[in-house]
């Protein structure tokens, strides 16, 4: 049995990492990929997590599976393959840590996922299964993506969604909009930035107490509006809601922050005994903000002891 299990399109981040040595900008392959940065968390907090999907059958997909086997991460399911090569974004950061991605086109096999390429036994041992939409909303990807969505639902598994909207990935915006508020009314637990918040409710991003409980609203069990150093605010169907403020850091690169959150949460929920909803969030208030002192995604997830002495030192 898995805590989580994500069904991720894993990618190399090119972060920069300054000039190389003739001066030009240089970047640093760093394994990442949203879905893979969440199950992270759980597994490096002590918990179960997989990690299925394609990545290409070349260099970059023989280091993301490395990195996963030695981050405990199950890769069963995790397949290579010759299609197209492993998606590989460019990251640039400013001066505040904030990240922009640029894609090489033609890289990624989302839209071409097949059914075939998905091992369902893994799917049905999750408590909480995971993924991303696809660009692509009529290609044959996103048909394989609700078919594994309606079918760890099919097998008692919550399914967690974290929006992760791309500006521009669309054709048409409207047509993505519509297209995520799909796959939203599968979702169970429901993370958002306050951005995507005012882009699903129409509300403004510092109305972020209507707008969760707007979603919650949709039949949801708990939604998370996360706003980087602003805090983050939570809301569940029990009735249980609050604010919680964010740890100041220095931030050297944002990527994976978010995805650290949420897969933090998730983790804590996961457990036997769950703790109040307030301290989880403050728990993944501060896993993000650890995310956020080192470059990369996969590399800067602290592990349990890094986040319980952070912890210790910021009562």
């Amino acid at each position: 049995m898995f805590d989580i299990v994500s069904l991720a399109e894993a990618v190399i981040d090119f972060s920069m990492c300054g000039k190389g040595p003739m001066g030009n900008p240089a970047f640093e392959m760093n394994p990442g990929g949203a879905g893979c940065n969440v199950a992270l968390p759980n597994a490096l907090l002590g918990g179960k997590s997989a990690c299925l999907g394609l990545v290409g059958k070349d260099m970059f997909g023989d280091h993301i599976i490395r990195r996963l086997k030695e981050l405990n991460i199950n890769t069963e399911g995790m397949r290579q393959t010759g299609r197209s090569t492993t998606p590989l974004p460019f990251v640039s950061i400013d001066e505040e840590g904030d990240r922009q991605f640029d894609f090489v086109k033609g890289s990624g096999m989302k839209p071409t996922l097949s059914e075939e390429d998905i091992d369902f036994s893994i799917i049905a041992q999750g408590k909480v299964f995971l993924t991303e939409y696809c660009h692509e909303y009529k290609a044959m990807g996103a048909e394989t993506i609700f078919k594994a969505i309606r079918y760890a639902k099919d097998h008692g598994a919550k399914f967690g969604m974290d929006f992760n909207y791309r500006p521009n990935v669309f054709a048409d915006d409207q047509e993505g909009i519509a297209y995520l508020k799909e796959i939203l009314e599968y979702a169970d637990y429901v993370k958002v930035s306050e951005n995507e918040m005012a882009m699903l409710t129409g509300l403004n991003e510092d109305e972020y107490e209507r707008g969760a409980k707007a979603i919650l609203s949709m039949d949801k069990e708990a939604v998370f509006v996360t706003m980087g150093p602003g805090g983050s605010y939570f809301a569940t169907k029990d009735g249980d809601c609050g604010f919680v403020e964010a740890f100041k850091v220095k931030a050297v690169d944002t990527t994976g922050c978010g995805d650290a959150f949420f897969g933090t949460v998730l983790h804590y929920m996961t457990r036997e005994n769950p703790l109040p909803m307030a301290e989880i969030v403050r728990r993944a208030n501060a896993y993000g903000a650890l995310c956020a002192l080192k470059p990369g995604a996969f590399d800067a997830m602290p592990t349990k002891e890094e986040l319980e002495t952070f912890l210790a030192e910021h009562k």
